[in-house]
């Protein structure tokens, strides 16, 4: 729709008596075209009424001014003429252009009256039209062609909420709603680009429905705005609100169709109307409305029954449900609402979620089973700070009741009960201590502190809150680790003093090769300063210093290649050297962790004289032990010849072929048989043990019957057991099998053993002899129920010579239990005394049965 304005403008004309003349203007302001060609015609036509009259009286002076053949004849000259012409023709061009004025007066006095009527019929319709513009429920807005401000025309009803001044009504975004104002202002800018109308309808923040027009006209924009009555505007809210829904429920589709969650309706009865796409893909669907068309269904007929069943339009239908997709079972949460017209459901995978959740139970169970294992009290709170978890060292730490605990106290509630039960240390301000203590659930760092208890306990006490709520206190006790730091420094003091006290020299080396402490003991050796050798000094340095005492390749150039090379195994060192001074020292060399390295200098020089004298006192004591040995084994094969040929001659004289002896000569040649044999028995004794001790006594190893071994022994000392009036009761199982070892030294042993006891053994009394195996070994005891043995006898009876006549009958030379012990060492097996005095002796062999037969010499 285009409107024309007509406007009326007055201007003065001198002419007309000062009437107003009126002139035409279109809605754009120009003159009209008919009025303005009228006055220059008429300007025309006076025009050439005044050029004619001047030409009249030019021609008529002309005619007048002819020259005649008589110049005086002539009434008047030619100058005379031309002026008279020239008046003739203004007094005509004056007259006509006077008639022409009055006539023109007279058609312009008729004009002007038409004009006038004109102009009163177009300000009545121009009233009448900006009246029914003026309406309250409408707007007009107009814009010129190009960049011309708008003009506005009639007002909208206050209640719209549309702005009644013009230079806010443009502004919609403030008085109309987004959507609304932003399709607006897009319709408005090609309307006025590329003159495109529209119609639409807008909504304002007061919930009014304006209808909008949009048209161009005669160059021109307008734009029309529409307050609409009740039924207009309630179909304009309908159509406003079905296009809301049309996009909203386009905007779902899109969500849904998106999502990985399969979604589907139904109609009214129960067949698919709409898919997503996972649905389709979840029943393997090339596409929804394939799903649609063919009627797939994502969930069993069962299942389906069931949700029919169960759901109601007021308790939507919301379980677990089973199904098979793409081969696998499944398991999702359904839920499915009911409406008059249909119903919904909604799919949602909780397989993963549920393997989640058991994964997440489990770990949580895991963690709880390690911090309750743990040996560092651990305390967990929730948002609320109460007590969620707690170990059994948290329990053992505070000693509280498990009733207490499981009450799940609040935070504040037991820091309060461990302060009333005397168990946290005293504070000044309990208040603020307690909250700086609780601060730790709105702080995000780390708190940590140490609280020295009453029980003299100390503990790091470190908490921590959680990004959820909630706070996790950890009670870390340093006590052992502060009074291991106190016992350390106190250590390394002592050591320091120690070292510093210490008669050897002490210097310690890092790997670097450069000292980290010494003593004055090793600066005195050396002979250097405190300076020289303080910590930092490298190797080379102090090898310099101490160049002056000992220079050698064997010194401190040794000690600095091994401190300084790159092997990965350091080796220790010892050896002596002498200083230039005259002093020896022996040093080590020890590598320390850390890769330290600890040199240590001992003054020997005392020592080494001291050595020197020992050694020479103990080459001169070999070599009388040497002498001692010869002399021993030259006597005594010296004296067995001699004794051998009295024992000879002896018995030779009890021999009744020689002649008989009265009876006090027969008592002379017993005791002199006796005395023999007993000699002989010492100096065979004396020279095993010679033999021992020298090195070269033989075992000849046999495999012999123990058996036939008892046997032999108990003939052989028959007669000396009926001399002393004893019997012997030999024990021993069937069966003992053989035994490897020296047939003669063997007996040897049982017969001293025997022997022994004998000589001990009460008149009438009866000595045993046990003989067992076990696996490996033989044993042999002899038991006795003499006097038994002293227990300060008992540490010297196997030294040599040593011998106790108290209880015996007969005292011997004290070698018979060192001659047992050397031969049953020598069998590599051991001899043990059990003795008690009056309660008898008991001596027990163990010689090993599994030896290889061999000769060997005596070690």
């Amino acid at each position: 729709m285009s409107v024309k304005k007509t406007r009326l403008f007055k201007q003065a004309d001198p002419s007309c008596d000062g009437a107003g003349t009126p002139v035409s203007r279109s809605a754009s302001g120009a003159p009209d075209a008919d009025a303005t060609a009228g006055r220059f015609s008429r300007l025309a036509r006076f025009g050439s009424a005044f050029l004619s009259g001047t030409a009249i009286c030019g021609l008529a002076t002309a005619a007048i001014a002819q020259p005649s053949g008589n110049p005086a004849a002539r009434l008047f000259s030619s100058t005379e003429v031309i002026v008279s012409s020239v008046v003739m023709g203004a007094l005509g061009a004056a007259l006509l252009s006077a008639v022409w004025l009055v006539r023109q007066r007279g058609n312009m006095e008729a004009e002007t009256q038409e004009m006038r009527s004109a102009l009163s019929d177009a300000q009545q319709r121009i009233s009448k039209y900006e009246a029914l513009i003026a309406d309250k429920n409408r707007r007009i807005v107009v814009w010129e062609s190009g960049f011309s401000k708008p003009e506005f025309l009639g007002q909208l009803p206050p209640e719209t909420g549309a702005p009644q001044e013009d230079r806010d009504f443009l502004a919609f975004g403030r008085w109309l709603r987004g959507t609304s104002a932003g399709e607006l202002e897009k319709s408005i800018e090609l309307l006025r680009s590329q003159a495109r109308s529209f119609d639409m309808v807008v909504e304002t923040f007061r919930d009014e429905i304006l209808e909008v027009q949009g048209r161009v006209s005669g160059g021109k924009a307008f734009i029309r705005f529409i307050a609409l009555n009740n039924l207009r505007a309630e179909l304009a809210e309908l159509k406003i609100e079905r296009e809301r829904l049309t996009h909203s429920i386009a905007l779902f589709h899109s969500l849904l169709d998106a999502i990985e969650q399969p979604v589907w309706r139904r109609d009214a009865q129960g067949k698919l109307a709409w898919v997503n796409h996972a649905y389709g893909d979840a029943v393997e669907a090339s596409a929804p409305a394939q799903a649609i068309d063919e009627e797939r269904e994502f969930l069993g007929t069962i299942a389906r029954e069931k949700i029919k069943a169960a759901a109601t339009s007021t308790s939507p239908f919301h379980d677990r449900i089973s199904t098979v997709v793409h081969g696998n079972r499944t398991m999702f949460d359904v839920v499915d609402v009911v409406v008059p017209g249909g119903s919904a459901g909604m799919a949602i995978d909780v397989s993963e979620a549920e393997a989640v959740r058991e994964e997440l139970k489990r770990t949580l169970k895991s963690h709880a089973e390690t911090l309750d294992h743990l040996a560092t009290p651990v305390a967990i709170f929730d948002g609320e700070r109460r007590l969620q978890f707690y170990n059994q060292a948290f329990v053992q730490l505070w000693n509280l009741s498990l009733p207490f605990l499981e009450s799940k106290p609040d935070n504040s509630e037991l820091l309060d009960k461990l302060r009333s039960e005397g168990k946290l240390p005293e504070q000044l301000n309990w208040r603020s201590w307690k909250e700086t203590a609780l601060s730790v659930y709105r702080a995000p760092d780390t708190q940590t502190n140490l609280w020295h208890l009453p029980n003299g306990q100390t503990l790091r006490v470190i908490a921590t809150a959680h990004p959820q709520g909630g706070a996790t206190w950890v009670f870390e006790n340093l006590t052992e680790q502060v009074d291991l730091e106190t016992r350390y420094n106190t250590l390394v003091k002592v050591q320091g003093e120690t070292i510093d006290h210490l008669s050897e020299g002490v210097a310690v080396f890092g790997p670097d090769g450069r000292i980290r402490l010494s003593n004055p003991a090793f600066r005195a050796l050396w002979g250097i300063t405190a300076e020289e050798a303080k910590p930092g000094t490298h190797i080379k340095a102090i090898e310099t210093a101490c160049a002056p005492s000992y220079d050698k390749a064997d010194g401190w150039r040794r000690f600095g290649q091994m401190l300084t090379n790159f092997d990965d195994e350091r080796p220790s060192l010892q050896g002596t050297f002498e200083l230039y001074s005259g002093l020896i020292l022996d040093y080590a060399v020890t590598p320390l962790p850390n890769a330290q390295t600890m040199l240590t200098f001992v003054d020997m020089t005392a020592s080494a004289r001291a050595e020197r004298a020992l050694k020479e006192k103990n080459e001169a004591l070999q070599k009388a032990d040497e002498i001692k040995n010869d002399f021993v084994q030259h006597v005594s094969y010296e004296l067995r010849s001699p004794l051998t040929n009295i024992i000879g001659f002896t018995d030779l004289l009890k021999t009744p072929g020689v002649g008989p002896l009265n009876e006090r000569q027969a008592e002379y040649v017993d005791h002199i048989s006796t005395s023999s044999s007993v000699l002989l028995t010492i100096v065979n004794d004396i020279l095993d043990l010679a033999t021992v001790d020298a090195g070269i006594m033989q075992l000849h190893y046999s495999e012999l019957a123990i058996d036939d071994l008892l046997d032999e022994v108990a003939m052989q000392i028959a007669d000396r057991l009926h001399e002393n009036g004893v019997t012997l009761a030999i024990t021993a199982p069937a069966g003992l099998g053989t035994i490897v070892a020296d047939h003669q030294r063997l007996k040897q042993i049982l017969l001293k053993l025997l022997t022994n006891a004998a000589n001990f053994a009460p008149e009438g009394s009866a000595i045993t002899l046990t003989c067992w195996r076990t696996h490996d070994d033989v044993f042999f005891s002899v038991t006795d129920k003499g006097p038994g043995i002293p227990e300060d006898v008992l540490k010297t009876v196997f030294d040599r010579f040593s011998s106790s006549a108290k209880g015996g009958k007969r005292s011997g030379a004290g070698l018979g239990l060192s001659i047992v012990e050397s031969f049953v060492t020598l069998h590599h097996g051991e001899v043990t005394i059990d003795s008690r005095p009056g309660f008898g002796t008991t001596v027990t062999c163990r010689i090993p049965s599994a030896t290889t037969a061999r000769s060997v010499a005596a070690e």
